[in-house]
């Protein structure tokens, strides 16, 4: 079976038109307004702010790679990537809102307001799942089931050791591995965690947290939950009442992760679950990313950046 999906899946990628091709433009925005009512249509809003040296917070790589490999994966789906400094002002079309942000209160927005309200799904990425506690924080829980929280939340860099993958569609394909990245832990989540799948779950050591109150780096209650030994969950899936789906992943602080085979599958299986898009039994294959492919990216980055 494995076999077989793979042959059809490269089949239906190398037997698309040039003009099919030119059509899933991830810039062409009226193109993808334009597609058929059968095609899940997939909006990411990526910072192209720099946080540090090169390859911390390649948030405009990381939509690029993930776009193009969604549009070549599945006929039935289009995305696109915008910057964060020309947020779509209509989201009417969008079936998911893919964000990878410099903080995620950029999203808390009208246009994103009115397509949760239709049901969109919506994923967070990295810095994107820090919101301001209060209303910020309110659409976050009611989007993805949770968020970080500052004075509650912390962001080490860690290397959890992800042992045990739930089963779930997000996980297909994906084996237990462990990268170090500044995964953000002790999230706060809806009550009762209702309607939350954890996704990736460790237990860090007591290293990474401090018992003294800071922003982003300790405080009393995660000090304690850090020493009883409880594991903390650092991605997670949410279906929300209305159906609509939402995705949160801490990680992605390090963009050499994406050569991670299990760590990039997860991020890929994630976008196609939050459109409603069927996640292949053994995920969306992708071939294992050489530094080259890396530094490919960041060069069409810088050329996106400029515009």
């Amino acid at each position: 079976m494995r076999l077989s999906h793979c042959l059809v899946l490269i089949l239906m990628t190398s037997c698309l038109s040039s003009a099919e091709a030119q059509e899933k433009d991830i810039f062409n925005y009226a193109a993808q307004k334009a597609a058929g009512k059968d095609v899940k249509k997939i909006v990411f809003v990526a910072d192209k702010r720099p946080h540090g040296p090169r390859g911390n917070h390649e948030f405009v790589a990381g939509a690029l790679y993930l776009a193009r490999t969604i549009n070549a994966a599945y006929p039935n789906a289009y995305a696109v990537v915008h910057t964060h400094d020309r947020w779509p002002k209509d989201l009417g079309h969008a079936d998911a809102v893919i964000v990878l942000l410099n903080h995620g209160g950029q999203s808390v927005n009208p246009a994103v307001k009115e397509a949760m309200k239709r049901g969109a799904g919506f994923m967070a990425v990295h810095y994107a799942v820090e919101v301001n506690k209060g209303a910020e924080g309110e659409a976050f829980l009611s989007w993805i089931g949770g968020y970080f929280e500052t004075f509650w939340s912390v962001n080490p860099f860690w290397t959890p050791s992800f042992d045990k993958i739930p089963e779930h569609e997000i996980t297909r394909g994906v084996k237990p591995f462990s990268v170090n990245d500044e995964w953000y832990y002790h999230m706060r989540f809806v009550e009762g965690m209702k309607g939350v799948t954890p996704i990736l779950t460790a237990t860090p050591k007591l290293e990474t947290v401090r018992k003294k109150p800071s922003e982003r780096g300790g405080n009393e209650d995660v000090y304690e939950a850090v020493a009883a030994g409880k594991p903390q969950h650092v991605a997670w899936a949410y279906v929300r009442p209305d159906g609509g789906r939402g995705f949160g992943f801490t990680g992605y602080h390090r963009y050499e992760n994406l050569q991670n085979d299990s760590f990039r599958t997860l991020l890929l299986n994630a976008v196609a679950w939050t459109a409603k898009l069927d996640v292949p039994a053994e995920g969306i294959r992708s071939k294992t990313l050489a530094k080259e492919d890396l530094d490919e990216l960041i060069k069409e980055t810088l050329r996106v950046n400029d515009k």
